[in-house]
């Protein structure tokens, strides 16, 4: 990949590269297109030669086939029609006449010959039921009936052989062969038999007996033999190759010189489904390059037509493509090799030819590499007189007047550096000043704001402290007389009373908060170990009733189990703040507020607070631990809520974070350490008044 990389690179930045690319473009680009299709054409005319030899091939092997029909059928007339047979049997020498019949059978290698009557009554023959009729029926043997001779296929079930006593020869167990189309059949027991019957007629044309003969196909290897050295003589076939010719009885070879192995002829080994659907099922005759047994041989099939005009096998022809193949590989291997030469020759002429147009640029470029880099380099004399020479010489002058005004420029440069210095300076003495009096303008300003803002929060939260701790009181005393007064009676609803009393005193830890918010110098939380899941679920008890007409559900994940040391009272008005926020955002229905807690990398606890509510905005998210700050109707929040919960967070080194979506949700994230590091109150006050003159400035 690196060195593709590379090449592209010299292609696209180097003038030699892309002159030799649109030299040797078209060379490298037609001539393999050329070979290409020299190639296919080869490749294709080859086999389209192949083709329509093997089909010649099949065409006579069909003749050959016809012809051998003809000639059993012109042996039996021979005999039939010979005075001497016709004067024996009209004087019913029975010996003579199975004498005849003998020496028919024996001269033209019938697999039987009988001679029967016009009504298929077996007169002489070799059957194992002489007595018996041709129960089989046949169209041909019906024609013999009415004089008419003929000869054809015919397929003779195990039944037929046993009764010619052929039955031993024909049995061929099947092999297993790929492609083929499945069957259950293990073996092949019918046979193929070209069957002849020729009348026996007198002077007035009436049947007097029918000879029947016939020649088993099934393992009849004279048969196909005798094809194949008809069909591929000596010289018609290149070296190597060989002719086969093949009999099927439906798809399995019943007899055939195609070897499976050396000195064993493939026997009962099944064609392919793809040449069985063409031929057996359609009709057709299918030629093509096949994989026959075990090699590929150029093949044409056809179907075998019996006397009643059913496909009942295929008729094959072809030779052996290795040697074929391997001519033509030897051709394009040659093709190939003068391919290589002509194109390295044509290149070797296009780079000498090239050469003289890119060494003038090379020595232009290198000249202009060294200028960029300050050295002082020229082309000096080229011979070439063309465009490209003349080109070079400019240069070279160009680079003298080049040089000329460098020098004048630089003089130019010098004098404009000094003066650009000496104003420089002077700025940076300006701007120093103006930096110095801006932070002593926003210090005053900073001291002034917290001041004033300081003064005015420490007066109102004392103010509302006093205010709510007088009623508090009231009530708690009251309470006390209540449960003086009403002794044991109060239990039904001690439990109320006793949430009653624990809410009040909340009620005096938030206003000593509000205290604490204005100043914290004056008060210091004392710290317990809390167990946070415990505490999650005591502060839920308190904020279930906020907003009872909402439909919603808190859903509780409580996983931490470590222990936070924190003031118990302000981590509750945390929790408090925060849930009575994340109900107060909620939809009308299917409201959802998930709370959970994990240990945070063994230090401390996080606890998350998510919502399905209205969420915020990315403005009103930076804002929301401002003080005073509230997105509520007016009357509704004091804006203080999470700017407490931040400080109290804060205080014990923790640390809140939101995440919110518009019409998604909101999370709140709040961390804490199992060991906080406390935090000086007066540098809390002064991030949280930082934080009030920010808002202040915002509004």
């Amino acid at each position: 990949m690196l060195g593709l990389t590379n090449i592209v690179s010299k292609i696209r930045h180097t003038v030699r590269y892309k002159l030799l690319v649109l030299v040797l473009f078209p060379i490298l680009l037609v001539m393999p297109i050329a070979l290409a299709l020299a190639i296919y054409w080869g490749a294709t005319f080859s086999y389209e030669q192949f083709y329509i030899k093997v089909n010649t091939d099949l065409s006579v092997s069909h003749d050959v086939f016809e012809r051998i029909k003809r000639d059993y059928l012109n042996a039996l007339g021979k005999t039939a029609e010979s005075f001497s047979f016709r004067t024996e049997l009209s004087l019913g020498n029975t010996t003579s006449i199975r004498r005849q019949i003998e020496q028919l059978r024996k001269q033209n290698s019938f697999s039987y010959i009988h001679l029967i009557d016009k009504n298929g009554k077996l007169i002489i023959g070799d059957r194992s039921e002489s007595a018996s009729l041709y129960s089989r029926p046949s169209s041909a043997l019906e024609a013999a009936k009415k004089g008419t001779p003929s000869s054809g296929v015919e397929i003779f079930s195990a039944s037929d052989l046993h009764h010619e006593n052929l039955a031993n020869q024909v049995r061929l167990p099947l092999i297993d062969t790929p492609r083929a189309r499945p069957t259950d059949k293990v073996a092949e027991n019918r046979g193929m038999m070209i069957r002849a019957l020729y009348p026996v007629v007198d002077a007035d044309a009436n049947v007097l007996a029918i000879l029947d003969a016939g020649v088993l196909l099934n393992a009849n290897f004279t048969f196909v033999d005798v094809i194949r050295d008809l069909v591929y003589g000596p010289g018609s076939l290149a070296s190597g190759s060989i002719g086969t010719v093949t009999v099927f009885l439906e798809d399995v070879r019943i007899t055939t010189n195609v070897p499976i192995r050396p000195g064993e002829r493939a026997l009962g080994t099944r064609v392919s489904n793809e040449v069985r659907t063409n031929v057996l099922d359609q009709g057709n005759t299918w030629i093509a390059r096949a994989f026959v047994v075990n090699d590929w041989y150029i093949s044409s099939y056809e179907p075998i037509i019996d006397v009643d005009g059913n496909r009942v096998g295929m008729l094959y022809a072809g030779f052996l493509e290795a040697p074929y193949r391997q001519s033509l590989i030897n051709a394009l291997i040659v093709l190939f090799l003068l391919f290589f030469a002509l194109m390295g020759l044509t290149a070797l002429v296009a780079v000498k030819g090239a050469k003289s147009i890119f060494k003038p640029l090379e020595l232009m470029s290198s000249v202009v590499q060294a200028t960029r880099e300050g050295e002082e380099k020229r082309i000096g004399k080229i011979v070439s007189k063309d465009e490209i020479g003349s080109l070079a010489n400019e240069f070279d002058a160009m680079l003298d007047l080049l040089n000329d005004r460098k020098l004048l420029m630089q003089n130019w440069a010098n004098e404009l550096e000094e003066k650009v210095e000496e104003r420089t300076s002077e700025l940076k003495q300006k701007n120093k000043e103006l930096v110095n009096t801006i932070q002593v303008l926003r210090k005053t300003r900073q001291k002034l704001v917290i001041a004033e803002k300081l003064a005015a929060l420490g007066e109102l939260t004392a103010g509302v402290a006093h205010e709510i701790n007088n009623p508090t009181a009231v009530m708690l005393g009251n309470l006390d007389v209540i449960i003086s007064e009403m002794g044991s009676s109060l239990e039904p609803v001690q439990d109320e009373i006793d949430l009653v009393v624990n809410q009040i005193y909340r009620i005096k830890d938030i206003t000593n908060n509000l205290l604490q918010y204005a100043r914290p110098d004056a008060y210091a939380g004392y710290t317990t170990e809390i167990d946070v899941n415990m505490l999650i679920s005591e502060t839920i008890k308190l904020v279930h009733h906020l907003r009872s007409d909402l439909d919603y559900k808190i859903e509780l994940y409580l996983e931490s189990t470590l222990m936070i040391n924190i003031n118990q009272q302000e981590l509750q008005q945390v929790f408090v703040n925060l849930i009575s926020n994340a109900i107060q955002a909620l939809p009308q229905q299917n409201g959802r507020i998930s709370i959970g807690t994990n240990d945070f990398q063994g230090k401390g606890v996080k606890i998350f607070i998510q919502d399905n509510g209205h969420g915020m905005d990315e403005n009103i998210v930076s804002k929301a631990f401002n003080p005073f700050y509230t997105t509520r109707g007016q009357g509704e929040g004091t804006g203080l809520g999470l700017s407490i919960s931040y400080g109290l967070v804060r205080r014990y080194g923790g640390n809140i974070e939101v995440t919110s979506s518009l019409n998604v949700g909101s999370e709140f994230t709040v961390t804490l350490y199992c060991d906080p590091v406390m935090i000086e109150d007066e540098e809390m006050i002064q991030e949280q008044l930082e934080e009030i003159e920010a808002s202040a400035i915002e509004s």
